[in-house]
């Protein structure tokens, strides 16, 4: 085992809050970021296109680092790809992050909620279900925001503050207009703007997500996983040599993988395309958060 505990996935930026919020909980863990920017937006792809992007990133994970369990920190591949995803990769355990619509129906006073997200999530039955389920006296006004997902990852952590409020104007003013008083990030690019958004929105509005969430589930997932391998480790080993014959077989996999390959330190952010402003961009942004930077990893 290469001793990586959680990858998180992401089109690019947006779940390093999430594995942030994860270490905040479990500083023991050891965790490795890869935002799969070669087919970033997601929020824009169609369903089989977010699913044949997600394994292919998921693919080279699970190859590369092995890890114990892989957060999905994006809310579009979570609701569009999830079980799609878990039939592929069966012997890997797979947190999913979803709108934290139930939080919000909690904390709301007059019943009317902002759900800032994707299109891709916004549209998506999921959602609706979620809202049926959780929030079912509540009126949901969504909003698509692809530009401020593009800024966010391309422009956020170099802009000035009067630039990240000018940013994130149009949504809040969105939502002020339907009388919302609480705010959804659907989006976990949104967690880097939270705090923007907040303070434009102004103290009666709630800005809610699922960091705390994801990371409780995601600790839970896998110490179940330790557990069981723990009670049955010659039936865990006999598991693992199947799986990695059969996905060889479906072409999943190469025939040699190698687990003794150096493993990156704690934390480190790697992408699968970036380019010379983008590079700038991930520095600066790693450099703020004190995580490394591992550059571009190829799919």
């Amino acid at each position: 085992m290469s001793g990586i505990d959680f990858a998180f996935l992401d089109s690019g930026t947006g779940g390093i809050p999430y594995m942030l919020a994860l270490k905040e909980k479990m500083p023991s863990a050891r965790c490795v970021y890869l935002g799969d920017t070669a087919h970033f937006p997601y929020g824009e792809k169609s369903p089989d296109e977010v699913t044949r992007s997600a394994a292919a990133t998921i693919r080279l994970i699970v190859e590369k680092w092995h890890p114990k369990a892989i957060v999905i920190a994006c809310n579009t591949i979570s609701v569009t790809s999830l079980d799609d995803l878990r039939a592929l990769f069966p012997e890997t355990p797979i947190v999913g992050t979803v709108p934290a619509i139930k939080l919000a129906a909690n904390v709301t006073k007059n019943k009317r909620i902002g759900l800032l997200a994707t299109n891709a999530t916004v549209n998506h039955p999921y959602c609706a279900r979620l809202t049926r389920d959780f929030a079912s006296d509540c009126t949901v006004f969504s909003r698509g925001d692809p530009d401020l997902i593009s800024f966010i990852e391309h422009e956020l952590f170099t802009a000035t503050p009067k630039q990240k409020r000018a940013a994130v104007t149009p949504a809040v003013e969105f939502f002020s207009a339907h009388d919302c008083d609480t705010i959804i990030l659907g989006c976990t690019h949104f967690t880097h703007v939270a705090d923007e958004i907040a303070a434009v929105a102004g103290n009666k509005v709630r800005v809610v997500d699922s960091r705390e969430g994801v990371a409780n589930q995601a600790i839970r997932v896998e110490a179940e996983k330790m557990a069981s391998c723990e009670n049955s480790p010659q039936d865990a080993r006999s598991t693992q040599r199947a799986f990695t014959k059969e996905e060889n077989h479906r072409g999943l996999f190469p025939s040699e993988r190698d687990y003794s390959r150096d493993i990156p330190a704690d934390k480190t952010f790697f992408v699968t395309a970036c380019t010379p402003a983008d590079t700038a961009e991930y520095s600066t942004l790693c450099k703020g958060y004190c995580i490394p930077w591992g550059g571009k990893i190829s799919l």
